[in-house]
């Protein structure tokens, strides 16, 4: 028996790049998967049903189950509907894994209120309506005597998250927040049995390589001893399927994943402190804070 064995995963952004080889790898440990994909281009323009058929294809070839799904995960009722289809079609749902997202990048300021609104839009959006349709039906499961064990793993970014990178305010913006909405979902989602956790991930895709500065490097690609292509985004989807599986225990855990290397990130941490008896005064603060020190004072 698989690792996921049983379970049937909604998985967006199936059809190409890292969500694909989610896909393929969960299919291949015995899941059930819907495989949603718009189909866009980079930007989130235009729709293709093909790429998330073709996955589909592929897993039903190799002896899988499979569904496709074309819907818009940030619009309110494609997320609905992508959900219910799961459990419709394939008579459950125990996983989400979050990862539809576009890029239309631009220095802030020259970035436009749409590239904006797209990107939020797609990326914050699309995770939450997902999620929040999935926490719906696992809580009536829960309130019915069905307590589930379910998961959902959201899709940060170090862009965001470890490495502000320029020219990403809008994507940085929206990895930032779900990295922020998956541990506060595990807060919650626990009590009905779901564990929430996020990935921060480093591999090669049509996003990567169109990003300002680093597409040459995901290009060329980056090589272990072993001759393994440490961009490969085959490299990420281990560690999805075993947050996707129903004796994994953590939730509330970000993690970032690259090549050979998982690392537990944490958030906001205090670098350093200064205090006051009284009102502050600024030039008290103007004297002190860029001062640097370390110590409590």
């Amino acid at each position: 028996m698989g690792t996921l064995e049983g379970r049937v995963a909604v998985i967006t952004g199936a059809g190409r790049g890292i969500g694909r080889e989610h896909a393929l790898l969960f299919a291949r440990e015995g899941a059930a998967v819907v495989v949603n994909d718009l189909g866009g281009a980079n930007d989130g323009s235009g729709a293709d049903a093909g790429p998330a058929q073709e996955v589909v294809d592929e897993i039903r070839a190799a002896g899988g189950t499979a569904v496709a799904n074309a819907d818009d995960v940030a619009s309110w009722d494609g997320a609905r509907r992508l959900v219910a289809q799961a459990v419709d079609e394939l008579g459950r749902l125990d996983v989400v894994v979050n990862n539809a997202g576009i890029l239309r990048d631009g220095f802030v300021a020259s970035l436009d209120e749409a590239s904006w609104d797209a990107v939020i839009h797609v990326h914050l959006k699309g995770h939450f309506a997902v999620l929040r349709h999935a926490a719906e039906h696992w809580k009536a499961e829960a309130k019915a005597g069905r307590r589930p064990s379910a998961a959902v793993i959201n899709t940060a970014s170090a862009s965001g998250v470890t490495v502000p990178n320029a020219g990403q305010a809008n994507y940085g913006a929206a990895k930032a927040g779900i990295a922020a909405m998956t541990l506060v979902a595990a807060a919650e989602l626990e009590r009905y049995g779901v564990r929430v956790n996020a990935i921060a991930p480093i591999a090669r895709t049509r996003l990567t390589l169109a990003t300002p500065g680093m597409g040459a490097v995901f290009a060329a690609g980056v090589e272990d001893a072993t001759g393994h292509d440490l961009f490969d985004p085959s490299n990420i989807s281990p560690l999805v399927a075993y947050l996707a599986a129903a004796d994994c225990p953590l939730t509330g855990k970000v993690l970032a994943v690259q090549g050979g290397a998982i690392q537990e990130l944490s958030g906001w941490d205090v670098a350093r402190t200064i205090e006051t008896e009284g009102p502050w005064r600024i030039a008290d603060i103007a004297e002190r804070l860029p001062a640097g020190a370390t110590a409590l004072a």
